[in-house]
């Protein structure tokens, strides 16, 4: 049975919380200042001087809006919004022109413009249609070119920039090193901490040079968890000296490098926080002590949505508001009940649990990076010319470079294997796990002798057996298999008479084979060690199909290295460089 706070018990663990904490052996005492904390104008006190105390509260609130919902849905947030002057706007699903007209709607009733937000890891394709995808960062990990992830968050930034929004919630820098983690897994650089915090480092170059504030999360790690903390509260049970080598190692490092923002976790972490059932994000000994004070974080801290079960579970709504501030977050991301909340900490502040000298301070913190993000000459989103601006040529060229040079060859026997010519070789391509005919098996069937077949994720033992004895007939066969679904998961949902198939196929030695999957499906995948040609590509994608495609047709030297280890055959590091 889980326990919970009381709330006679959070007054006293405020109150206890504001003794300053003992600074450790490794306390940062020079840290990168972010870059909005540079700008000096009237324009933040001038500002701040308006603002009542129930504004100054309402600039801590970010709330969710939606660009594919109702009108009503509409109307109920945008009087949310006016009624409590909230501070800023994290943007969901929908379409750019229509997310568009809504923020210049919300913009519209503010006194003080809000810091507009997005969850884009991969870019605003990751919650807008009609707009461009970069790739996970499970593949950019498998990139050698940092220059070329700087590259990525600069499109990213130009995307931001064009709809009207200054903060991406990205890049991820939790290490990865758990193949059962079931929320980062993919979407993690990988496992080495070094090449987490270098890669980190270029995206959020990329992203502020481009003038939109990057926030690393989540603080201090979720890499090795295997709870998802939208469904529950996960514990990371290691000592103090392992999360200050390995877990806080990229976080320190891009503080040290003026990064914007840090998002906190929803995790215990006795380690750091005895409390019971306590989520990091409602610990002042964590945000307050670790990540203020030990490692000299400037910038705005925010919270991970406040809705998710990690926080909600055992704590109810307008206290957790009220923790999260009272533990030193600046932003309060997607509260249940933003009127509730604010309620809650107005009265906080009259007993004392919390001083008006802690909200001024998060509030021109607020104004200073709304100024550095050109909040204080505000204009309208611009729709006219929206679609061509957001899907831009170079872009596509970008994600393709991206993508060729992520392809990562893990077995290849010599091509002289075959003895009968090349031009001569009759070559089937199979494209596993596709209801349809793939941009994998186009390229490669221009112009050359190739048959091509598709088998569906689902089939069963009977079409297996006809296709299979087709195959006969075949001196080739290329096998490309592909996870169609939007998140590439650690496990294929394939049927179980299409794996025993793959794994059939790995013991020819006239098949190859081409992963456009996650590579933590390599692990379920028995006996592909012993295929004649692996390429992993991480993902699905116009871009990596044809990538795999021209490492067949001898158009592509694979550069990519395995960012993750998945089991003895297959580690972190694994690639195999072709110079012929």
């Amino acid at each position: 049975m889980q326990t919970s706070i009381r709330p006679f018990q959070i007054l006293l663990y405020f109150i206890l919380g504001t003794i300053k904490i003992h600074a450790q052996d490794n306390k940062i005492k020079e840290a990168g200042s972010p870059e909005f904390l540079a700008v000096s104008t009237p324009w933040v006190d001038s500002v701040f001087n308006t603002l009542s105390k129930k504004e100054k509260i309402g600039q801590l609130f970010m709330v969710p809006a939606y660009s594919n919902r109702d009108e009503k849905s509409y109307e109920e947030l945008a009087k949310l919004i006016e009624k409590e002057q909230i501070g800023g706007i994290v943007f969901f699903q929908g379409g750019p022109v229509e997310q568009s007209r809504l923020l210049n709607r919300y913009q519209s009733l503010l006194k003080v413009p809000a810091l507009v937000a997005m969850d884009a890891e991969w870019g605003v394709g990751m919650r807008l249609d009609s707009t461009v995808s970069y790739p996970y960062q499970m593949t950019l990990g498998a990139i050698s070119n940092n220059e070329l992830i700087y590259n990525m968050g600069q499109q990213i930034a130009k995307d931001f920039k064009r709809l009207g929004m200054h903060v991406n919630f990205a890049p991820v820098v939790d290490v990865n090193n758990n193949i059962n983690n079931p929320v980062i897994n993919y979407r993690s650089f990988g496992e080495d901490m070094y090449k987490v915090a270098d890669k980190g480092f270029a995206y959020m170059r990329g992203l502020q040079d481009g003038g939109i504030m990057a926030t690393v999360k989540h603080f201090p790690g979720h890499g090795d968890t295997d709870v998802d903390s939208h469904l529950g509260l996960p514990t990371l049970n290691f000592s103090r000296e392992r999360l200050d080598s390995l877990e806080l190692y990229p976080f320190r490092y891009l503080i040290n490098r003026g990064i914007s923002g840090v998002m906190v976790a929803h995790m215990n972490i006795p380690a750091l926080d005895k409390t019971p059932n306590l989520p990091s994000t409602l610990s002042r000994p964590i945000i307050t002590g670790v990540l203020r004070e030990e490692l000299n974080f400037q910038g705005l801290v925010f919270t991970d949505a406040m809705n998710m079960k990690g926080v909600t579970r055992n704590f109810p709504t307008g206290e957790v508001e009220l923790m999260a501030v009272a533990a030193g977050n600046d932003l309060i991301e997607l509260s249940e009940d933003v009127e509730l909340a604010i309620s809650s900490i107005r009265k906080a502040i009259r007993r004392g649990v919390i001083t008006w000298e802690e909200i001024d301070a998060r509030v021109k913190r607020i104004l200073a990076a709304k100024e550095w993000a050109g909040l204080d000459n505000y204009q309208p989103v611009d729709t006219d010319q929206l679609f061509a601006a957001l899907n831009r040529r170079e872009a596509d060229v970008l994600i393709q470079r991206l993508a060729d040079e992520s392809l990562t060859l893990l077995r290849d026997n010599p091509p002289s294997y075959f003895p009968i010519p090349e031009p001569l070789l009759t070559t089937a391509v199979i494209s596993i796990g596709s209801d349809f005919g793939t941009v994998f098996q186009r390229k490669l069937a221009a112009g050359k002798k190739v048959s091509s077949f598709v088998l569906q994720k689902s089939a069963g033992e009977g079409e297996i057996a006809r296709l299979e004895a087709k195959l006969t007939q075949f001196d080739r066969v290329i096998v490309g298999i592909h996870d169609k679904r939007s998140r590439p998961r650690s496990l294929l949902d394939f049927s179980d008479p299409v794996l025993h198939f793959i794994t059939r196929l790995s013991s020819l030695p006239k098949t190859s084979f081409a992963l456009m999957a996650n590579a933590y499906t390599l692990n379920q995948l028995k006996g592909i060690e012993n295929a004649r040609v692996l390429v992993v590509a991480y993902e699905n994608s116009p871009f990596t199909e044809k990538a795999a495609a021209a490492y067949f047709l001898k158009e592509l030297r694979p550069r990519g290295k395995l960012p993750v280890t998945v089991n003895e055959h297959f580690k972190a590091g694994a690639g195999l460089m072709i110079f012929q």
